[in-house]
């Protein structure tokens, strides 16, 4: 059995401004009061309660209808999945709808105490969609107590958790204009959202953006970031995650390409670390996405871990995981924190997992990486205009949890028919390790470049989980590969020479190009670096006409359509998520299949098949004696509703 790790505790004046201080890295409560459970992002739960020998045994306890199906139709546009993650503060649950209301209920029943409706639909859909509203944060300074919402509408609102009404000291009547404050004039306001919740550390709420990837002309807002007094709504600081003039590594966005470019947004969760006042930003790609002409240079901050002061946000650190992106390799997860001992040396550390399916490891509060990253050369691009950056960074340790880069030798063989078919179709594609980059569609009579991981493969939204008593990471993600080319657009259509075309779904007989596993979890002992297992999550395409008679072993769920759901919980014993019924029984079965696993070895516990699509990622919570498990879903077809499961019987 591990040692638990080292707890930090916390001076009393940071106590009084941030009461749940030690727990935000220990885990001890039972509550749920961050959306990854705490600010370290850990999603752990220390609750044993349901255990392997009662996981079969849960049963839904209440579900809950969103308080958007009481929306009048007219005002209401589509909004796509419910991922929402529940709050659990003392006896109230507090849970946000995917147009942005924010509801709070019994966490026994569900029933209503109260429903606070923004409004944020009056502004109309936004450019992109559909889009939700994914998670709302709690802050209190140990008197006042208050829910913070970013909306699709452009508003960050504070909520008295009591009242459910706003705080008419904050803001304007507790509602500040997200449209303000961007330091860029002129750009197409109608590309910029908020679905992720913001982040409240001492006094200060942080807020990124949702920014749209694909628009055709280069005129994205800029990804901001920008921080607020938690008592008044007024602006304390923004950082500028493209550097302005005259700003540290402005010089990286070459010919002033910093003046127009836009996006390298915070769109995903953050991270913090209360005690030290530090927040972590995941950053994600700047436009265009695929093709980089126009912003020759590394582009800082772009696909880069930032490490900010919480008061002045100033930055205390970075490190850009991809130079010149030009591979949609954003950061879609959280970072998490976790207190490790490397060599006997005890580290405050951040582990970065990315689509890259690469763990990057750092001292949290130094920015020194925990193992050696080297600079590696990689290939250079053969697209007019572009320049390919010459070196990425490579982690020595711990290894890639996932795919990188394709050779012959990774394409699909169950059949020789299967192989000489895989082979065939792969002429058609540029093969090459990570980082090679997309071509002109066409050239050297090839389609596409074939990149693995894929924007939608490695690790994406909702990220890893850590556990604090053994320092295990674990990372959900998949093989999700993407043909990747660029074309020129239409005329007059956009002021990029190229944009990019996919190569979807490919692979002979409709089975992928590539070898399983096609979806996995990997646990990383974080104070080694080692790979502790990794097991294919899902069957896979095991029933396939080509394939049924071979009785293969588990193969990794393929991702169908939505590459962004899931993520995994952590409790005591268990490692909990799921799976879709579509994906491992019938291409029309609506439901899921909720799945337990001995987190110490990858075993396989125990499923739960239930009638609805899960989209959230699950939390835990005890509540007057009982445990209980909740994950959002539905949401394509008026039908978004909270499921909670629990033990009846006992």
């Amino acid at each position: 059995m591990k040692r638990l790790p080292f707890v930090f505790l916390l001076p009393v004046l940071l106590m009084c401004c941030s009461p749940e201080g030690e727990k935000e890295l220990s885990g001890i409560s039972s509550e749920w009061r961050h959306h990854g459970g705490n600010h370290a992002s850990d999603k752990y739960a220390p609750l044993d309660q349901i255990g392997a020998g009662n996981f079969a045994d849960l049963e839904i306890a209440w579900r809950w209808q969103s308080a958007d199906l009481n929306l009048p139709e007219d005002l209401i546009y589509p909004t796509g999945d419910y991922r929402a993650v529940p709050l659990v503060i003392g006896d109230t649950m507090y849970v946000n709808t995917n147009h942005g209301q924010v509801a709070a209920l019994n966490p026994a029943t569900g029933q209503e105490l109260w429903v606070f409706d923004p409004q944020s639909y009056l502004a109309g859909p936004p450019l992109f969609s559909p889009i939700q509203t994914r998670g709302i944060e709690y802050w209190t300074d140990g008197e006042v107590e208050r829910i913070f919402l970013a909306t699709i509408g452009k508003q960050l609102v504070s909520i008295d958790i009591e009242t459910g009404q706003p705080d008419v000291n904050f803001g304007n009547n507790g509602f500040v204009d997200l449209k303000q404050n961007f330091g860029k004039l002129e750009f197409e306001m109608n590309n910029i959202s908020h679905g992720a919740p913001p982040i409240a550390v001492g006094t200060t709420v942080i807020v990124g953006s949702k920014i749209y990837d694909y628009a055709m002309l280069n005129r994205s807002p800029p990804g901001h970031v920008r921080a607020y007094d938690a008592y008044t709504g007024e602006l304390k600081w923004r950082f500028n995650t493209i550097p302005q003039e005259g700003q540290p590594y402005n010089e990286t966005w070459e010919d002033d390409s910093w003046r127009t470019a836009g996006n390298t947004n915070v769109w995903t969760y953050m991270s913090a670390d209360d005690e030290a006042g530090i927040v972590y930003l995941p950053v994600s790609t700047p436009t265009n996405d695929y093709w980089g002409g126009m912003r020759l240079g590394e582009n800082l901050f772009a696909e880069s871990l930032v490490a900010l002061d919480v008061d002045t946000g100033e930055r205390l650190w970075h490190f850009q995981t991809v130079h010149h992106g030009l591979w949609d390799y954003d950061i879609a997860s959280a970072p998490n924190l976790v207190d490790i001992v490397v060599d006997g040396k005890p580290i405050r550390a951040v582990a970065q997992v990315s689509k890259t399916a690469f763990t990057y490891v750092f001292d949290r509060i130094t920015g020194e990486p925990v193992w050696p990253i080297e600079e590696r050369p990689v290939a250079p691009s053969t697209v007019p205009g572009e320049r390919a950056h010459p070196t990425q960074p490579f982690p020595t340790k711990p290894a890639p949890f996932d795919r990188q880069g394709i050779s012959e030798n990774d394409l699909i063989d169950f059949t020789p028919e299967i192989a000489e078919a895989a082979l065939e179709l792969a002429k058609e594609f540029v093969l090459g390790p990570i980082f090679t980059p997309p071509i002109v569609r066409g050239s050297n009579e090839k389609r596409s470049t074939f990149v693995v991981p894929g924007a939608g493969g490695g690790a994406n939204f909702p990220s890893a989980t850590v556990d604090p008593e053994t320092n295990i990471l674990y990372i959900p993600s998949a093989t999700r590969p993407h043909g990747m080319s660029l074309v020129e657009p239409p005329e007059g259509s956009s002021d990029w020479p190229y944009v990019i075309q996919m190569d979807r779904q490919v692979g002979p007989f409709g089975l992928p190009l590539l070898k399983p596993p096609y979806r996995r979890i990997t646990a990383i002992d974080l104070d080694t670096g080692e790979h502790v297992w990794q097991i294919p999550f899902g069957k896979g395409p095991a029933n396939h006409p080509m394939l049924e008679h071979l009785n293969l072993p588990p193969m990794g769920s393929v991702y169908k359509d939505v590459v962004a759901e899931g993520g995994i919980l952590i409790t005591k014993t268990l490692l909990i998520s799921y799976l879709a019924q579509k994906d491992e029984i019938d291409p029309d079965a609506h439901g899921s299949i909720l799945v337990a696993h001995n987190k110490l070895t990858g075993e396989l516990i125990g499923e739960l098949m239930v009638d609805q699509r899960l989209h959230g990622p699950p939390m835990s919570y005890m509540y007057d004696g009982k445990q209980y498990i909740a994950v959002a879903g539905g949401g394509r077809d008026d039908d978004d509703e909270l499921l909670v499961f629990g033990l009846l019987g006992e």
